[in-house]
């Protein structure tokens, strides 16, 4: 998502580290607020922030940009062991909400947790978006002049719940519904740029695109269910040192769960992580393909420059640099790499790229149809005992401009 301006994420470093007592080093935390929102954190720990083995912490938001104006809210994570083995991974848990200049808001609930043992993994979400997006189509090649104002609400719930098989191997069920509604778009915009003397007016195209039905542009209900299998050798889930995932999940959407549509979505995401020379230089490798058949609607399709996948992506961001979804359709598969470098203190740096296409059917793909995405972004140790970081990331891609991205925790 594009992120035009964010100086106070700096700033914010400075403030977090005041109030953070040196710590060892374990595990995760996932948070990618959408219209590249990114939280600022002031982590208060001792008695005050400590429940047990969890820390709590409150984390004030604040941004800007283009299409929602400045932007505030608050919102608190909780993370930490709920067992005092160390076999069991570290979890995390966090809520917040913000709102805009222009009526933009997100309340949510996003959550990891191992229970004792690792006995179950549950993941998931609960999220209520007002958005405003740009739509570019569907397809692997639009325009820049295909830009076009989009605003809707999306509710989300997402949930798997998964039993440990054997040691780091889990399976479960999973269930998805995400409704979209209060559809608006304006009919079109005028483009002086074309010809200054006869401006041009140039069409909405989520009005015109003719691979939309009448029956998307008013808003959709999906819901579906299916089995999901883990393989997870992880040390620390979503900031690992070494280990590997290895997710495969298949969601049946139909009417008899009260789905508008009918179609089935197969993911594979496959990561892998391992330090060069020791801990100072990690490696991270991820693969993710989700391919679609049946009838799936334009919000369900898969998407490059993810931020607003959350829990649908394993909590990852897919190609950053790439606007959210500029590049959209039933099949995607997507390749990303990362190198995570400690420097000094609390601040780590990282370099990444990566590339992926979509189409409408995986016979589509070509090496000359790939769309690339990469930068380089700084890493603050937020909270070392759980291996938390803020993450300041520059990047840019086939066809967005470069831009900044703030989050909590590492992209994948």
């Amino acid at each position: 998502m594009r992120f035009p301006l964010f100086t106070a994420g700096l700033l914010a470093f400075a403030r977090i580290a005041v109030a953070q007592p040196a710590a060892s080093a374990e595990p995760e935390a996932s948070a990618r607020p959408p219209l590249a929102a990114r939280p600022l954190g002031v982590a208060k720990t001792g008695k005050f922030g400590q429940i047990g083995n969890l820390t709590l912490l409150p984390i004030p938001v604040l941004f800007y940009q283009e299409e929602t104006g400045a932007g505030y809210g608050l919102g608190g994570l909780l993370s930490g062991r709920f067992s005092a083995d160390t076999l069991t991974r570290p979890s995390n848990a966090r809520v917040q909400y913000w709102t805009t200049q222009k009526g933009q808001s997100l309340a949510q609930f996003v959550h990891t947790i191992y229970t004792p043992g690792e006995k179950f993994y549950l993941n998931g979400e609960v999220s209520a978006y007002d958005l405003a997006l740009y739509y570019y189509g569907i397809g692997n090649a639009n325009a820049k002049e295909a830009e076009s104002d989009l605003k809707y609400k999306l509710f989300i719930i997402n949930q798997r719940v998964q039993k440990q098989v054997v040691p780091k191997l889990f399976f479960g069920a999973q269930y998805r519904l995400t409704d979209m509604s209060q559809i608006s778009f304006e009919p079109g915009r005028i483009d002086e740029a074309k010809q200054p003397n006869s401006p041009e007016f140039v069409p909405n195209t989520f009005r015109t695109d003719p691979r939309l039905t009448d029956r998307e542009r008013r808003g959709t209900r999906i819901s579906g269910l299916g089995p999901v299998i883990t393989y997870d050798t992880r040390d620390v889930p979503l900031a690992a040192y070494k280990g590997d995932l290895l997710d495969f999940g298949v969601t049946f959407n139909g009417t008899g769960l009260g789905s508008d549509y009918r179609f089935v979505r197969y993911q594979l995401d496959a990561r892998h992580f391992q330090p060069i020379g020791s801990n100072r230089t990690i490696l991270a490798l991820q693969y993710l393909a989700q391919l679609h058949t049946g009838d799936v609607p334009f919000r369900e399709l898969a998407g490059l420059g993810a931020n607003l996948g959350g829990t649908l992506y394993n909590n990852a961001n897919l190609l950053r640099g790439l606007y959210e979804q500029r590049y959209r359709d039933r099949q995607m598969m997507m390749f990303q790499a990362e190198i995570r470098q400690k420097l000094f203190w609390r601040i780590d740096g990282a370099v990444f790229g990566g590339v992926g296409e979509t189409g409408a059917k995986v016979g589509d793909f070509t090496t000359k149809g790939l769309l690339y995405a990469g930068g380089g972004g700084i890493r603050f140790n937020f909270l070392k005992a759980d291996r938390v970081n803020l993450r300041l990331d520059y990047a840019g891609g086939t066809g967005t401009a470069p831009g900044i991205y703030f989050a909590i925790g590492e992209a994948f």
